[in-house]
């Protein structure tokens, strides 16, 4: 039997950010966590991850705490790969339907 995992859910980005934040020390309730979801609609949990990454050295740079505004610049600036690949993502989706069981 093969699974297929999609992109992730609002909730689901939600729940990704508050795992990553909390990873990397930060306190998870001065983040707006819903507005960071919605703001990356489209993203894999990696692109996620790799968003507070580069807001971590933004935030050292400037010489300021990591916060919701920074990540959302981060993820402004990132074209996350179901734009950059949309075709491929849709075959993969087109594919699994027939061929694998929803994840979730």
């Amino acid at each position: 039997m093969r699974f297929f995992v999609d992109l992730p859910s609002a909730e689901v980005r939600n729940a990704l950010f508050a795992l990553h934040l909390k990873k990397r020390g930060r306190d998870v309730a001065s983040f707006d966590l819903p507005k960071l979801a919605a703001a990356c609609e489209g993203f894999s949990g990696a692109e996620i991850e790799q968003a507070i990454v580069a807001g971590l050295y933004t935030a050292f740079a400037q010489k300021q705490q990591l916060n919701t505004e920074i990540l959302i610049a981060e993820i402004r600036g990132t074209q996350p790969l179901s734009v950059t690949r949309a075709e491929d993502i849709q075959a993969i989706r087109d594919w699994a339907k027939t061929r694998a069981v929803p994840a979730d």
